[in-house]
C-alpha cells in the first residue's frame, strides 16, 4: 500500500495509543501469573496481537473484550503447542515468549516469525536458556528463528551480552519461576531503560531479585509466583515520538495526549532531544504540546532509545548545522538496519547524510519529494511520512501497511492534524 503526501501544516491533538513494551510485558506476566488478570487499554496492533496469540499457543486462555484483555494465567505451567507459534514481525514477543516456552514441563515448542524476525539474532538468549537447563536450538544453526525449545529451565548461572535489552528482559521475566536461583552476569547491555520497564513490572508483581546499580549482575530467587495483573496500559512514547517531533517543524503545533511522564519508558527522553534541538515544548494538563521553532543540530547519544533514530534523522534534515546520532549500533538489528535504511531513503529526498558504524551524521538539507520505500519497518514509514508533510510536491511512501505493527491509526491521526495525504492500495 502507498501513502501519498503533500505539504501540510499540522495542528491539533493526537491521542497516543498504548505502549507496545508495556502491553507485551503485561500479556507475558499475566500468562505466568496464577489467576485472572485484566489488562486495560492494551495496544491493539500486530506486535501486541503477536504476544496475545503466542501465549494462547502455550495454552493460556486470553479473551478480547475490546478495551480490555482478560488472561487466565497458568502459573508458568504451560502446555506444548498444537502448532508452530508464529510471532509475525514482533522481535519482543519472540524473545520473551522463547523464555516462557523454556518453562514447558513436557513437550516442545517451535517459534518462528516473518522474514525479518527470522533474520534477527537470538543466539545469546538461546545460549543462556541452555545454560539454565533448557534445550533450545536454531533450526538453521545460525542463532535466528525458527527456534525449537524444550524445558524446563532450572536456574543456575549464565553470562549474556545483551546487544538488545530483550534478551535480558526475557530472562528476568521468566527465571523467577525456575526451581532454583538464577545468577546472570551482563557484561554488555544496550537500551537500559527497557530493562527498567521490566524491573518496574517485576516490582509491581511482587517478584524478589537483587541487582547491581549498573545492571551488570542479577540474582533471582527461584520458586516464585506472579500475582495477577490489573493495570491500564499507558501511552507509548516511542509512537508519540513522530508527533512530538512533527510539532517542532514548519508552522506546526501538536498536542500529544495519553502520555505519562512518570512512566518508566525510556523514550520519553525524546522530549529532551527535541528541546536540545530548540523545540518549544510545554507540559500541560491535557498532554505535551510542541510548537514549531528554529531547530539547531546537536549530538545525541541514542543507545537507550534506538527506536528514536528514524525520526531524529528526519529532524536533523531540518536543523541548522550538523546533527550526529551516535552510540546506537543495535539500530542495525531492528526490523531493518535502520542506520543504512534511513541513510538511503533520506538521500532519495535530497538529504546530506552519511552513515557511521554506530549512527548517522545529518546536515541541514533542502529536501525534495520523491518515491521512498518503507522496508516493512513501521518506524521508517512513520518518520518518512512526517518528512513528506513538510515538502512541496508529492512524496510517495511504499509499504505503508507496516504501521499496523505498532500504530494502526497513524494515518487517521495524521489526517486529524490536517494532512491531505491519501492511501492507495
Amino acid at each position: 500500500m502507498q501513502l501519498r503526501l503533500r505539504r501540510a501544516t499540522l495542528r491539533g491533538s493526537v491521542e497516543i495509543p498504548g505502549s507496545k513494551s508495556h502491553t507485551i510485558r503485561a500479556v507475558a506476566i499475566a500468562a505466568l501469573a496464577e489467576g485472572e488478570s485484566c489488562i486495560r487499554q492494551p495496544l491493539d496492533s500486530a506486535d501486541a496481537r503477536a504476544a496475545f496469540h503466542a501465549y494462547r499457543g502455550l495454552g493460556v486462555e486470553i479473551s478480547d473484550e475490546g478495551d480490555r484483555w482478560r488472561v487466565q494465567g497458568r502459573g508458568g505451567c504451560f502446555q506444548a503447542p498444537d502448532d508452530v507459534i508464529d510471532v509475525g514481525n514482533s522481535g519482543t514477543t519472540m524473545r520473551v515468549a522463547l523464555g516462557s516456552a523454556a518453562l514447558l514441563p513436557e513437550g516442545l515448542a517451535v517459534l518462528t516469525g516473518d522474514a525479518q524476525v527470522r533474520s534477527r539474532p537470538c543466539g545469546p538468549l538461546v545460549q543462556s536458556l541452555n545454560d539454565l537447563g533448557a534445550t533450545v536450538c536454531a533450526t538453521r544453526g545460525n542463532g535466528c528463528p525458527p527456534l525449537v525449545v524444550e524445558g524446563r529451565i532450572r536456574g543456575g548461572t549464565t553470562t549474556i551480552e545483551a546487544v538488545t535489552s530483550q534478551y535480558l528482559s526475557s530472562l528476568l521475566i521468566n527465571c523467577p519461576l525456575a526451581e532454583d536461583d538464577t545468577h546472570i552476569r551482563v557484561p554488555l547491555l544496550n537500551e537500559k531503560p527497557y530493562v527498567g520497564i521490566t524491573l518496574d513490572w517485576l516490582d509491581r508483581q511482587g517478584i524478589r531479585l537483587d541487582y547491581a546499580d549498573d545492571l551488570s549482575v542479577f540474582h533471582i530467587p527461584g520458586g516464585q509466583t506472579y500475582r495477577p495483573v490489573s493495570r491500564r496500559i499507558p501511552g507509548d512514547f516511542s509512537s508519540a515520538t513522530f508527533f512530538l517531533a512533527a510539532g517542532a517543524l514548519g508552522d506546526n503545533e501538536v498536542l500529544c495526549k495519553g502520555l505519562d511522564l512518570e512512566d518508566t519508558q525510556g523514550d520519553k527522553v525524546v522530549i529532551d532531544y527535541l528541546r536540545a534541538m530548540g523545540a518549544d515544548i510545554s507540559v500541560e494538563d491535557e498532554g505535551i504540546r510542541v510548537r514549531a521553532a528554529k531547530l539547531r543540530g546537536c549530538e545525541l547519544d541514542l543507545n537507550a532509545t534506538p527506536d528514536a533514530l528514524p525520526m531524529m534523522a528526519v529532524m536533523g534534515c531540518f536543523a541548522e548545522g550538523e546533527t550526529r546520532l551516535v552510540n546506537v549500533p543495535q539500530a542495525r538489528l531492528k526490523e531493518t538496519d535502520r542506520i543504512a535504511v534511513m541513510c538511503a531513503e533520506l538521500a532519495k529526498l535530497g538529504a546530506d547524510i552519511e552513515e557511521l558504524p554506530d549512527g548517522l551524521i545529518i546536515r541541514e538539507s533542502a529536501l525534495r519529494p520523491a518515491m521512498v520505500e518503507g522496508h516493512a519497518d513501521h518506524r521508517v514509514v512513520m518518520s518518512l511520512a512526517i518528512a513528506g508533510c513538510m515538502l512541496d510536491g508529492e512524496t510517495v511512501i511504499e509499504g505503508y501497511e507496516a504501521v499496523n505493527i505498532t500504530f494502526p491509526t497513524f494515518f487517521d491521526a495524521l489526517a486529524g492534524l490536517g494532512c491531505s495525504g491519501k492511501l492507495v492500495a
